[in-house]
């Protein structure tokens, strides 16, 4: 009975024998004697008619199977039949050592167990059985029907990619046919752009060689357009109708030679202005490069320059002797003196020296008055000669006996010329 209390039937068949051994062949010998248990402090067993050896092994057999079988589960003994048959055969085998006894699997002894039955009243591996066949029976129609589904789909994905590949093919030959179209396309533009240029330059080498040819054309044209103009005037007097189809005509005319003059004008600025900033371009690059070549060997005199002048400083003991020496070697001295000479030069200043009195006034009261009076008159000439300024009249325009206190007092003017520098 398993630990779920189901009961089942196991039927096992097994070859026993005596071990190869002294020791185990004489506990066999008292096993066949029934004196075994004697040996073991139990009372000996009598002999009976049957084979006592046969029920002990029998009892030690199915009791050891029932001790492994109740602590598992059947679902266990199914899924670990050989871990189970090992089991039963280690437990035997151990209580069989006693008895002098050995399980042998391989000939002649043999121990095998056979598959699991219902035992009477049970129908447990009946149903069980029948699980196990409608279970395969429904997982062989699963695996039919799988293997079918997967056939179909294998067999879409087979038409799926042939499609694919298909369009990939047909996608990469149409990019390459536009890749090609495109490359020829850009061929044809440059072909184009150069037959357009060359077209252009040999339109501008005829319009400067047509030139003058045109220009006489131009002044036979405009006296062929005056007798044109004249007779067409007379006719024009002749009728209004005719007037007016002349007039359209005219004007058709003159707004085609405009246009042509212009155009041709046009192409000959266009042609000019691209000849001049053409050679306005290589002006330019070449004075550029000349004012380069100039500043860098400019910068390489000074250098040099610099380099000698280091050289003489040293020999004259310092930038101070080389300044002194540079002075007089291109005569500044002389010019600075110059420069001072010519600076006051001309100059002719007003030198004016007077007196306000030199008697003594301790004696008399109105001296200090006197004397500031006879101080202004001087001072007023001196700053009228210098500077031009005037004093009002109101103040020297005096009464007759200041006038004369005034010009005892006068003051001596002295003008001397300056001498110019040497």
């Amino acid at each position: 009975m398993t630990i779920e209390k189901l009961q089942f039937a196991l039927p096992a068949v097994f070859t026993i024998g005596p071990d190869n051994n002294i020791e185990a062949l004489k506990k066999y010998a008292l096993l066949l004697s029934g004196e075994a248990d004697a040996s073991a402090g139990k009372p000996a067993t009598k002999r009976t008619e049957g084979n006592h050896v046969q029920d002990i092994v029998k009892g030690i057999i199915e009791g050891e199977t029932r001790v492994i079988v109740s602590s598992m589960t059947m679902e266990e003994i199914f899924k670990e039949r050989q871990v189970f048959k090992q089991h039963v055969i280690d437990n035997v085998q151990n209580e069989l050592d006693q008895f002098g006894l050995r399980m042998q699997v391989t000939p002649p002894y043999n121990a095998n167990v056979k598959e699991l039955q219902d035992a009477p009243g049970s129908e447990y591996f009946s149903y069980l059985s029948r699980k196990a066949h409608e279970g395969a029976l429904n997982q062989a129609k699963i695996d039919v029907a799988e293997a079918r589904m997967r056939g179909e789909i294998g067999e879409a994905e087979k038409r799926g990619k042939t499609k694919q590949e298909i369009s990939k093919i047909d996608a990469e030959t149409a990019v390459l046919e536009t890749k090609r179209r495109s490359e020829k396309a850009q061929a044809d533009a440059q072909l184009t752009n150069r037959q357009t240029e060359l077209d252009m330059d040999i339109r501008l080498k005829k319009i400067a060689a047509q030139r003058q040819s045109e220009m006489k054309d131009a002044e036979l044209q405009k006296q062929v357009e005056t007798k044109r103009a004249e007779t067409e005037l007379e006719r024009l007097r002749a009728t209004q109708v005719t007037k007016s189809k002349v007039a359209k005509e005219s004007a058709q005319q003159d707004a085609d030679a405009s246009f042509y003059s212009e155009t041709k004008d046009a192409d000959a600025k266009l042609y000019k202005n691209k000849m001049e900033a053409d050679a306005q371009f290589y002006r330019e690059t070449k004075a550029a490069e000349a004012a380069f070549v100039a500043k860098k060997k400019e910068a390489e005199g000074m250098v040099e320059m610099a380099k000698a002048y280091g050289e003489m400083a040293n020999a004259f003991g310092g930038p101070q002797g080389l300044l002194q020496y540079m002075m007089i070697q291109n005569n500044t001295y002389v010019k600075l003196a110059n420069a001072n000479a010519g600076a006051i030069h001309g100059m002719e200043p007003k030198i004016t020296v007077w007196n306000t009195g030199a008697g003594d006034g301790s004696q008399d009261t109105t001296a200090p008055i006197r004397n500031i009076m006879q101080s202004l008159p001087p001072l007023f000439s001196t700053i009228h000669e210098q500077t031009g300024i005037a004093p009002p009249n109101w103040l020297v325009q005096m009464p007759n006996q200041q006038q004369q206190a005034a010009s005892n007092g006068a003051p001596n003017n002295v003008k001397t010329k300056p001498q110019p520098a040497n």
